[in-house]
Parts: structure tokens; sequence; C-alpha cells
């Protein structure tokens, strides 16, 4: 009991990092209607932000794992938590660049901090789960940590492009260092947490070493490698409809950004909703039932979001220079996309249980490789962002109905386990 009385302030903290993964991650399609406003900007090019902070999951995924089986969770932690206070302030001294002068240093400066940001969020994701399933005594306990985590994290999303909205104001005017308050509040968090985790004693489980051997092993399961490409595709749902729905009602509509933030973080504020639901049903419905359901919703809101008649809707938003409410139109279609994260807030569990079936001694290394396709966001977001260059943002979505086809036929026909590990 006592030990545990010291492990509250670690709880908070991991709790917290929970929290600042999303708000750090989310940052970046805000700063993306930023940098669209720098010049004569692409959307491909608008994305760098997105591009340098999910590829670094492709180089940091599986070495993450070595980093916690050689160091354990806590030094594993104080590592990402460093490397995370190193991005934010490369990103924070990219906005004290004159964007005037050198627009490429200015995109370099920031894309190299974006990049390191990711390599932390990497870390943090490898180590957050069982730190507070550990800290929590694991079993029932340690779970219950990791679900009010996972409300926090939603939260903090949502927070992110209501504060980003704010703070952007006229996007035509936008400037990199407008982010400054929301990039210090994230290097607040990133230094206490550092403090707090330095000075709390963690009792850890011994490791096995994490033997990139077995990856080959993982992926000869076909149901696996299925798994891990639905899993690549879904970043491109999960990132790709919230940041098109704020590049679009912002560079194409005009809308306030302040309004834009309002709408969009009402898709995360689904996705906060859509995790109580599942957690909720978890235990009666299958994930193969659960995966073909929302993907199937996913597909009629996209299409609907696409098609739907340009009817406008009145969407209440803040003008946070006078701290009044205001209206704005907004097309019928956009809510569409919003309802997508009551979808998507639980297919990456429900594929994570699919595709781990029956993989046995795999199931580690199976983890790590999850955790490198989420660089499918980068890759996903660039090909988004060139087909909106090309044809419009709306029609831009018709990548997102490819990616949630293949989620449905992972569901109904690739989640079929062919074998069972010895």
């Amino acid at each position: 009991m006592n030990q545990q009385k010291k492990q509250w302030g670690a709880i908070f903290v991991m709790i917290a990092l929970f929290a600042m993964i999303a708000f750090v991650t989310n940052l970046c399609t805000p700063m993306a209607t930023i940098i669209k406003h720098q010049g004569t900007i692409s959307n491909v090019l608008a994305q760098i932000g997105n591009y340098g902070n999910f590829v670094a999951y492709l180089v940091m995924g599986i070495p993450s794992g070595m980093l916690i089986a050689k160091f354990g969770y806590k030094k594993t932690a104080l590592i990402g938590l460093a490397v995370g206070i190193v991005g934010i302030l490369i990103q924070w001294f990219s906005g004290q660049l004159n964007v005037e002068e050198n627009l490429g240093l200015v995109f370099g400066v920031y894309l190299v901090g974006a990049f390191i940001a990711g390599f932390c969020m990497c870390i943090l994701n490898c180590v957050v789960n069982p730190m507070l399933n550990l800290l929590g005594g694991g079993g029932n306990s340690g779970n219950q940590l990791i679900q009010i985590g996972g409300v926090f994290n939603s939260a903090a999303a949502v927070a992110c492009y209501i504060l980003m909205g704010a703070l952007i104001g006229d996007a035509a005017k936008a400037k990199i260092s407008h982010a400054t308050p929301a990039l210090l509040i994230a290097l607040g968090i990133f230094v206490v947490a550092f403090i707090v985790i330095s000075f709390t004693k963690i009792e850890e489980p011994e490791q096995a070493p994490v033997e990139v051997g077995l990856v080959k092993g993982a992926l000869s399961y076909r149901h696996f490698a299925l798994g891990a490409l639905a899993i690549f595709l879904y970043m491109g749902i999960e990132v790709g409809v919230p940041n098109f729905v704020q590049q679009y009602l912002t560079n194409e509509k005009g809308i306030p950004a302040a309004t834009v933030g309002m709408i969009v973080a009402v898709y995360w504020f689904m996705m906060l909703i859509g995790r109580f639901v599942g957690a909720s049903i978890g235990g009666k419905v299958s994930s193969r039932a659960m995966i073909t359901t929302v993907s199937i919703a996913t597909l009629a809101l996209v299409l609907f979001g696409m098609f739907a008649p340009q009817t406008p809707v009145s969407f209440p938003g803040v003008d946070w220079g006078t701290l009044t409410v205001v209206w704005q139109d907004i097309p019928m279609g956009v809510f569409a996309f919003l309802l997508i994260g009551l979808c998507t807030s639980v297919m990456w569990g429900g594929i994570f249980n699919m595709a781990v079936e029956g993989l046995g001694k795999y199931t580690a290394i199976a983890s790590g490789i999850f955790m490198t396709m989420v660089f499918g966001c980068a890759v996903m977001m660039f090909i988004q962002a060139t087909v909106a260059d090309a044809v419009g943002y709306i029609q831009s979505y018709w990548v997102v109905v490819f990616c949630a086809a293949y989620i449905l036929f992972y569901a109904l026909i690739g989640s079929r386990v062919s074998k069972q590990a010895k």
C-alpha cells in the first residue's frame, strides 16, 4: 500500500503523457493550415508536419521495443521525454525564423522538429500503456488506468483543435509562431513528467529480448500480414478525415480557423464517445462483427459526405477576441465526416485483436510491427493531399473510401486464421 501511494505521482504523469501523445500528434493538422498560407504552398507540402511525425514510427517502431527490453520502462520513458523536449524546442525555433527571408529553412527546421517529436510519440506509445498497467498493479486495476488514459487521450485531441483554432485566428495571416502557447504547454508537461518519473521508484518486470528475426515469422501468418496492412490504411482514415475537413473548410470555404477548430474537435469528441461505447460492448461483440459494422458505416458516411447537397447548416463557433458565440454556415456533408470518429474509435483495437489471434510467441513482435505501421499515416496523407491538389478536397475522400473498403475486406475475409503458432 505504501508503495502504491508513492506511485500516484507517476500515475498522474503517465495519464498526462497519454493526453500529450494525442495533443502533440494532432498539432500537425492545424499546423498544416498555417503552413498552407506561408506562400504558394500545395496541399502535399503543407502536410510536412504529418510526414515528419509519422515517418518516425517507421524508424522507431521496433527499436522502441528494444529500448524497453534493454533499459526498462522508466529509463525508456525518460529517453522518450528528452527526445520530445528537443523536438518541441526545434519546432518552436522554426517559428522564430523569418519565413519571408528563407521559407525553405523554416520548413526544414520545422520538419526536423516534427520528425524528432515523432520519435518521442512512438517511444511513449510503446511505454505508456504497459506502464499504466504496471503502476495500477495489473489485472482490472491496470486496465482501468489504461481506459482512463484513453479518455484523456481523446479529450486532449479535442482541446488541441479548439486551442489551435483560437491561436491561428485569421488563417491567411497565421505564422508558425502563433502555435507557441500550444508548444509551451506540451514542453511544460514533458519537463514536469521527466522530473517526476526520475524521482519515482518503479518495480519493473523482467523484459524478454526483442528479436528482429521474429518479424519474418510473424509476417508468415497471412491474417497478421493483411492485418498490418489494415492498420497502415486505417491511419489514413483516422487522421485523413479530420485533416482534410480542416483544410477544406479553412482554405476553400474561408471559414474562420477558430470555428473550424471547434468543428474538427467534434470528430475527436465522437471518437471519445465511441471508445466508451466500444469498451461497454467489447465483451459481448466479436472484433470481426464490430469492425465489419464500423467499416460499412464509414463507407456510408464518407459517400454521404462526398455527395450530400451543399445545404448549409449553422454551427456555433467562438470569437475569442470578444468571447462571443458566432454562428457559421457549414455544408451538411461535413457533419457526416465528423461522425466517422465513432467508427475509427474501435478500429485499432479490433484490427489488432483479429491480427494477433493464434500468433503465440510472435505476439510481442507483432505489437512492434503494428506501431511501425503507424507511418502509413504519412503515406496516406501524401496520397490524399496529392489527390486534393489535383481534383479538390471533397474528391480526395475517395482515398478514405479505398481504405475503409479494404478494412471491410479484412474483417470479412482477410482476418480468417489459416494456421496457429506452435
